[in-house]
C-alpha cells in the first residue's frame, strides 16, 4: 500500500502532498487538470519508469532541471530524484546504488484507454506489456532486457556499417545469452497468463467466449543457430532479423484473430482482461496484489462491463482511479476522493 505521495516539479505540479486510503482513491476533475499525471507519478515512484513517456525527462516540469517524488510504501520511505544530473534512489533515506531492493517494495498494474493497442496495435505494445510484467515477477528480467538491448544496438550498428562477421560475433554471444533468457521468461509468462486471461474476459464481458493467446516468437529453435542461418539476410538488410526484439503474441476470440474479427467493445474487454490477468498473475506469484492505476477507462465502457470490472478488482488491492465525474458510481465510505482544482492544484480530499 502507498499511504502518501509528495511530488515536486513533476509534470504540471510545482508541489503537492497527498495521503491515501488503503483501498480506493479517486482523482476527480476536468480534462487536462493533471489527473493522469498523478497516476504517472505513483507509477514512476514505485517502478522508476513512466507508462506514458519514453524518457523521464519529459516528466520534469517546464523550465525546471529535475523532479522529485517521495512516498511511504509498506512502511518504507521511497524517494526518487531525476534530472540532468541523472537519477538518485533512496530507501529509508539510504542511497540505493542498485534498483533491486527499491523495486521490491511494490508492483503495479496500469489501465488506460491506450490499452486497446494491445489488441489491434503493433507488436511493440505487446512486448512492452510482457516486459513490464516480467520485470515485476522475475528478479533478473530487467537486467537481461537492458543487456540484450545494448548488445542489439551495438550489433545493428556494425551491420549497418557493413563490418565483418568476426566483429559482429563479439556481440552475438551476449545477444544469445540474454535473448535466450528473455524468450524463456516470456514463454512462461504467456503460459501462465492464458487461463487467467480467459477467466478475466468472462468476468468482464459476462459472456462465455473462447479467448486464447498464441505465442509468436522472434526466432525458432536455438537462438545461435537462428542467427547463423540468417547471416545472408542480415548482410542484405543490415540489421538483426531474428531475436526476442521481434517477439509477439496473438489474441484470439472464438478461434479468430481479435484484431480483425472482434468488435471494438470486445477488443476493449480483451485489453482490460489482459491487464486484470497481469494483476492476478502478480498476486499469484508474489503473494500480494499490485497497486491498480485506472486512468479514465470507465467512460468508454457500457454500464454492464463497468460494473463487472469493478467487481473483478481484488478486494485487497489498493486502487487509484481518475474520472471527470462520479455520476456513474458511488465511492465506498472508506475511499478518498481528491478534487483537483485548476488554479492551485490543492488536491485536498473531500
Amino acid at each position: 500500500m502507498l499511504t502518501s505521495l509528495r511530488v515536486c516539479d513533476f509534470r504540471c505540479f510545482p508541489a503537492l502532498s497527498l495521503r491515501f486510503s488503503p483501498e480506493a482513491n479517486y482523482f476527480l476533475g476536468p480534462n487536462a487538470i493533471g489527473k493522469t499525471s498523478l497516476l504517472e507519478a505513483v507509477c514512476t515512484l514505485l517502478r522508476l519508469q513512466s507508462p506514458r513517456a519514453a524518457s523521464l525527462q519529459q516528466c520534469v516540469r517546464f523550465s525546471r532541471q529535475e523532479f522529485s517524488l517521495e512516498g511511504i510504501c509498506q512502511k518504507s520511505k521511497l524517494r526518487f530524484r531525476y534530472g540532468t544530473a541523472g537519477r538518485k534512489l533512496f530507501l529509508d533515506d539510504v542511497p540505493q546504488p542498485k534498483t533491486g531492493d527499491y523495486l521490491s517494495q511494490a508492483r503495479i498494474t496500469w489501465f488506460s484507454n491506450t490499452d486497446l493497442e494491445l489488441v489491434r496495435g503493433g507488436s511493440s505494445f505487446r512486448r512492452r506489456y510482457l516486459d513490464f510484467l516480467g520485470s515485476q515477477i522475475f528478479p533478473s528480467y530487467l537486467r537481461a532486457l537492458r543487456s540484450y538491448d545494448r548488445a542489439l544496438r551495438a550489433r545493428n550498428f556494425l551491420l549497418k556499417e557493413g563490418r565483418g562477421h568476426r566483429e559482429i560475433s563479439a556481440y552475438t554471444v551476449p545477444l544469445v545469452e540474454h535473448g535466450t533468457m528473455l524468450r524463456t521468461c516470456r514463454a512462461s509468462l504467456l503460459e501462465m497468463l492464458a487461463p487467467l486471461l480467459a477467466e478475466s474476459a468472462m468476468q468482464i464481458s459476462g459472456a462465455d467466449e473462447c479467448v486464447s493467446l498464441l505465442s509468436l516468437p522472434g526466432y525458432e529453435g536455438d537462438f545461435f543457430e537462428a542467427l547463423e542461418l540468417s547471416k545472408k539476410e542480415e548482410t542484405r538488410l543490415r540489421h538483426t532479423t531474428k531475436g526476442p526484439h521481434r517477439d509477439d503474441f496473438l489474441l484470439s476470440l472464438n478461434h479468430l484473430p481479435a484484431s480483425e474479427f472482434a468488435s471494438e467493445g470486445q477488443q476493449r474487454t480483451l485489453a482490460l482482461a489482459l491487464k486484470m490477468a497481469q494483476s492476478n498473475l502478480i498476486e499469484k506469484q508474489t503473494g500480494a496484489p499490485p497497486v491498480l492505476l485506472l486512468d479514465d477507462i470507465f467512460g468508454e465502457l457500457d454500464s454492464g462491463r463497468r460494473q463487472r470490472l469493478l467487481e473483478a478488482i481484488p478486494e485487497k488491492s489498493q486502487t487509484f482511479i481518475t474520472t471527470t465525474s462520479l455520476a456513474w458510481h458511488t465511492p465506498p465510505s472508506s475511499a478518498s476522493v481528491f478534487c483537483l482544482d485548476r488554479h492551485d492544484f490543492a488536491g485536498e480530499p473531500q
